[in-house]
């Protein structure tokens, strides 16, 4: 008789998953790492990702109510539950669009403050944009007089040395390249 044939010496699947201890986490960190260890076994397994749990809504009140309770004298012992039933259901009912309308108000109270900040933030910079400009136009014009004075002291002074006074002219526009780039931001004093 083949040893496979029996039932109690069955040979074991080969290409099956191996016998893992069980391992009880004690913490939650614990928990944690041996779910990121399952997980990470077999990288090309996708990752189960929960979807978003559905908001609850209140069912809607009914269009025509069949039953209604009267005010009179003799309603039977369970009609009083479904009386209560239905109370719960309508102020869980009004409860639910009370949250709703504060929710939509935060929502709406939310934009208007970022609309606010947004406007703010568009002034300050309309205002520093401005300064700027006004900075510019001043350094444009110091710079212009500066070149209006320089060409006419060059016309005073001899027509011999004029190939220095260009060189020199040349070297001192390079120089005042370099004093933009050094020059303060603001201007203090002058007006």
């Amino acid at each position: 008789m083949a040893a496979h044939t029996q039932k109690n010496n069955k040979p074991p699947k080969s290409g099956g998953k191996e016998a893992q201890p069980l391992i009880l986490p004690k913490t939650p960190a614990d928990e944690q790492r041996l779910k990121l260890e399952r997980l990470m076994r077999n990288p090309d397994k996708p990752a189960p990702i929960p979807e978003r749990p559905k908001e609850w809504n209140p069912r809607a009140p009914p269009e025509f109510v069949r039953d209604v309770m009267g005010s009179s004298a003799g309603a039977g012992s369970g009609e009083f539950h479904v009386y209560r039933h239905l109370r719960r259901r309508e102020y869980q009912r009004q409860d639910f669009l009370d949250k709703m309308a504060e929710k939509q108000d935060k929502d709406v109270d939310y934009l208007k403050k970022i609309e606010q900040n947004r406007k703010a933030a568009e002034e300050r910079t309309a205002k520093r944009r401005k300064k700027r400009e006004k900075l510019k136009q001043k350094k444009l014009l110091a710079k212009k007089a500066k070149m209006e004075d320089k060409d006419g002291k060059e016309g005073d002074t001899d027509s011999d040395s004029s190939g220095e006074e260009e060189g020199k002219e040349e070297s001192g526009t390079e120089e005042e390249k370099e004093d933009d780039a050094e020059a303060p931001s603001f201007v203090m004093g002058r007006k």
